[in-house]
């Protein structure tokens, strides 16, 4: 076979040529990593991609991991794909590793956890050889497959559209590129060229095991679906596409809602409430997975349910809280909703706990805070520029102050009001984030609460006409 002359590749490759043309699964001068397990698919993608590497101009390099699942035989498929590489001429990176283990320890299922130790090895085979791509040999056959396995599951719109020709595996810190230059080609396909290219696939005896879902999909349920419509496989796809065509829409109208209404912060993401509220509900549950998206790296763990259990909550009272995989929470504030895994992690106030003394006159440092204390003129009053200065009558306060946390059954005046008030309605009223409420700074005499930090004045010490002596208190984070 001529390489060089596109007319003269077979049927099929001519045909992965253009897809992979069409989708812009690869550019010119490009390392490509190829996936092969030894199977008809990916031996059939890699004898492909031979073909045309000089076409769209490809480095190619294979990487093949042994699972350790099944004794001699994965060691002879490992074997196999060595062999195949060194005669179509391409490095090949083979390694053997206790999927086992890994599985045990992260309890996963075999399939979850062959399928992370599998892409962490191909995340770090791209990397050692400079790319950023990986080929794997999934057919049509297999975007079917997830197409239904999503649908047992629950899926939601995005579900319906089974594989991509490109998608994105978040690997520890780098993120990989995985492309399926095979997505419009059967499996019987697969199998036909390795015969006709007298290519001998290994054959995996798992894949006739009905313990893992695919499977049973594969071998029982896709055969009835078949039995009540022949065309079922083209139906499915044609969901599929539609269900492309409406992600991509909603994913659109939703980065342009992004920048209006949601914040990124370090480790948290805010929604504000009012507008989120006003959207269509589509557009509630994409800007929800674009928010946990960005904070977990990719929506792995996330499912639909989840995703519905938020959207449920929108109108509960603030102050509840969602709990989501990997530690993320889903806090209902007063004016916004806060995604992270760090509650406290948009507060003003940095972690502070116990009670401390402070110098008056003079400076107090703080878990966190740098605290001045200065008797000043009444000219010299500045209206606080934000709720860290306050300035009180010293005849009332006198200089046994104290800073500490709210404690149960606080109560305290706050200025303006003619009656004590419970610090904790006080919080609630005043809209206080309840992750924020036990770092906020209490400050106290020994009779009283004097100022809530950040907040308000307790009504009894306020500076009048009558004072003679003005202490200054400024709160400064250190």
């Amino acid at each position: 076979m001529d390489k060089k002359n596109p007319a003269a590749l077979s049927p099929l490759t001519e045909r992965v040529l253009r897809y992979i043309r069409e989708q812009q699964l690869v550019s010119r001068r490009q390392k490509l990593v190829v996936a092969v397990s030894g199977g008809a698919d990916s031996v059939c993608l890699l004898h492909v991609l031979v073909e045309l590497r000089e076409a769209l101009g490809l480095k190619l390099h294979v990487a093949h991991l042994d699972h350790r699942l099944r004794g001699e035989a994965s060691a002879a498929d490992a074997r196999y794909v060595a062999d195949l590489a060194c005669q179509l001429e391409v490095p090949a990176t083979i390694e053997a590793r206790d999927v086992k283990s890994y599985q045990t320890e992260h309890r996963l299922s075999p399939e979850e956890a062959a399928r992370e130790v599998r892409y962490t090895f191909l995340s770090e085979v791209a990397a050692s050889c400079g790319a950023d791509r990986v080929a794997v040999g999934h057919t049509v056959d297999d975007h079917i497959e997830t197409i239904l396995m999503h649908l047992v599951r629950g899926t939601g719109t995005r579900g319906l559209r089974g594989l991509q020709p490109t998608g994105r595996w978040p690997a520890r810190s780098k993120r990989l590129t995985v492309i399926r230059p095979l997505l419009m080609i059967s499996r019987l396909e697969t199998e036909d060229y390795c015969g006709q290219y007298r290519l001998t696939p290994r054959i995996d005896a798992s894949n006739l095991s009905l313990t893992p879902l695919r499977n049973r999909i594969r071998q029982q349920l896709v055969p009835l679906l078949q039995s009540y419509n022949p065309q079922v496989k083209e139906a499915l796809l044609r969901v599929a596409r539609i269900a492309t065509d409406d992600v991509s829409f909603l994913e659109k109208e939703a980065d342009r809602k992004w920048r209006n209404i949601a914040r990124e912060e370090e480790k948290a993401v805010t929604l504000d409430r009012g507008k989120f509220l006003r959207l269509p509900i589509a557009l509630q549950r994409q800007l929800l997975r674009i928010s946990i998206e960005k904070l977990l790296g990719s929506l792995k763990d996330i499912e639909t349910r989840h995703i519905e259990g938020l959207l449920s909550s929108l109108h509960k009272p603030a102050g509840r809280k969602i709990s989501l995989p990997a530690g993320l929470q889903f806090t209902i504030e007063y004016d916004r909703y806060l995604l992270s895994a760090h509650p406290a992690a948009l507060s003003p106030f940095p972690p502070f706990s116990g009670e401390f003394a402070l110098k008056v006159p003079g400076e107090t440092r703080l878990p966190g805070w740098q605290v001045g204390a200065s008797f000043v003129d009444r000219e010299e009053m500045n209206e606080p520029d934000s709720g860290f200065t306050a300035y009180f009558d010293y005849a009332k306060t006198g200089n046994r102050l104290t800073v500490r946390n709210r404690r149960a059954g606080d109560r305290f005046q706050p200025l303006g009001m003619s009656r004590t008030k419970k610090l904790g309605i006080f919080m609630i009223d005043s809209r206080i984030p309840g992750a924020w409420r036990q770092r906020v700074p209490i400050v106290c005499s020994p009779e009283h609460i004097l100022w809530v930090v950040g907040w308000r004045l307790d009504e009894r010490v306020k500076v009048t006409a009558d004072t003679r002596q003005v202490l200054r208190l400024e709160f400064r984070r250190s």
